[in-house]
């Protein structure tokens, strides 16, 4: 850290200086979340902040923007040339903008469109309730079956019954891969466009660790950060069969995210967008992807021998869910996430399939590996990883969620003291911090 951020503002500064050993120190398990390279970071903390830059590549608002302009056309070119699609658009402030400009670019105010459960592991612009997209769009959302898989019977008997303008796969909280090949013969069937939300999957798209949506998909969005180890921001990419489905598509996404949803973009994020997807195309990129998905499977692994619970048994990608219904009873997901906290590492509380507690107060835990499998961590570190998350629960697994609603918030601020002041999770947490002195942040 600089001495001018100490010098002008020290309150900041410690608080960042606070963050960035808790990051040290702890492990990063949020499927979601990931360490950018020294490069990213560098773009993203450059003087190209100080422009503005309405407009696109060569039609600009804004004059001195030649230098900002190649930056961009750099990173649209990268984008092409990596996932082999035909428009880019890398303007998106983040994934739900981007999801946002594909119901702008598609769809009218009304108009039916369908996506996965919030609940059930979809994503909130998918048509929640209370999302803009729920609000705005006649949402019919489609479900999983009780082992976490999305139901293809109902997707189909849902598309033929209310014909929707625009179907979406992607997840915040699944296991399985996307079956884009199925969910492209339904679109097709109903004349629905298709968009393929892969914000948590695209580092392992890269990788081919994963299915493709790009041969299925008429729209790909994701945000840059996640597996793809960019900055927070997004993209949307309209792929060759979009273009096929609809000529005007990239100009109708062009157009949805400015002037239609932003001003200009951040340039900083864009150039860091740039270096992200350079570091995306290399056979080391690859190799990363190809061991979170391994990681994935030995922490699934050592948490099954340890004995607990995993929605579908395991997982096909980055991400595990934990079922904790057997321990706690409904509403245990808290209980976990912050002894695990305590314990140094970070996950994050989720619903799992058929939830029999709300979203609140849900019942399960989602992990990731993709911050530590960044770390230099593998197989090995996994397996003690999945033996220390085991240890925090069996130590916490006497907490029960008051059944009253009025008596949850009390009594979580005492469960809270007492976790901090748990012995065994403060000796876990030091055997934690051990481990990641072996494996430095980027």
């Amino acid at each position: 850290m600089s001495n001018d951020i100490k010098k002008i503002d020290p309150q900041i500064a410690a608080l960042i200086e606070k963050e960035a050993n808790r990051q040290r120190d702890g492990l990063e398990l949020i499927p979601s979340e990931n360490y950018v390279s020294p490069a990213v970071r560098e773009a993203m903390g450059s003087i190209l902040t100080n422009k503005y830059s309405e407009g696109y590549p060569l039609h600009r608002y804004y004059g001195g923007n030649e230098y900002i302009d190649q930056i961009e056309l750099l990173a649209q070119e990268r984008a092409k040339k990596l996932f082999d699609v035909p428009h880019v658009n890398v303007q998106p402030y983040s994934g739900s903008p981007a999801n946002l400009a594909v119901y702008m670019a598609t769809c009218k105010p009304g108009d039916t469109i369908m996506g996965l459960n919030l609940p059930d592991g979809g994503h909130l612009t998918h048509g929640w309730k209370v999302s803009f997209t729920g609000i705005y769009y006649k949402s019919v959302p489609y479900h999983v079956r009780a082992d976490g898989r999305v139901d293809i019977d109902e997707v189909w008997r849902l598309a033929k019954e209310h014909k929707p303008k625009l179907i979406w796969t992607g997840a915040t909280a699944y296991v399985y891969q996307y079956e884009f090949e199925k969910f492209a013969e339904i679109a097709d069937s109903v004349g629905a466009y298709l968009a393929s939300d892969i914000a948590h999957v695209i580092g392992l798209v890269i990788a081919g660790v994963h299915k493709s949506p790009f041969p299925y998909a008429h729209i790909v969005t994701s945000t840059t950060h996640k597996t793809l180890r960019g900055p927070r921001g997004g993209m949307i990419m309209v792929t060759k069969e979009g273009v096929r489905k609809d000529q005007e598509l990239p100009e109708k996404i062009d157009r949805a995210i400015f002037p239609g949803l932003q001003g200009g973009p951040h340039d900083h994020q864009t150039a860091a967008i740039a270096v992200a997807l350079k570091e995306a195309a290399t056979p080391a990129f690859k190799a990363y992807g190809r061991q979170i998905v391994k990681n994935a499977k030995a922490l699934a692994e050592s948490l099954i021998k340890e004995g607990l619970t995993l929605v579908g048994g395991g997982t096909e990608n980055h991400l595990i869910l934990l079922d904790l219904v057997s321990i706690f009873g409904s509403g245990g997901g808290v209980f976990a996430q912050d002894a695990l906290g305590e314990a140094g590492m970070t996950v994050n509380k989720n619903t799992i399939p058929k939830d029999p507690s709300s979203p609140f107060y849900p019942s399960g835990i989602r992990l990731g590996t993709p911050a530590i499998t960044t770390r230099g961590m593998g197989e090995k570190e996994m397996r003690q990883i999945g033996k220390w998350i085991a240890q925090v629960i069996r130590e916490v697994s006497h907490y029960c969620l008051p059944k009253a609603k009025e008596e949850r918030g009390a009594f979580l601020k005492k469960v809270r003291r007492e976790l901090h002041q748990n012995k065994q999770l403060q000796s876990i947490a030091k055997s934690v911090k051990i481990l990641t002195k072996k494996f430095p942040v980027p």
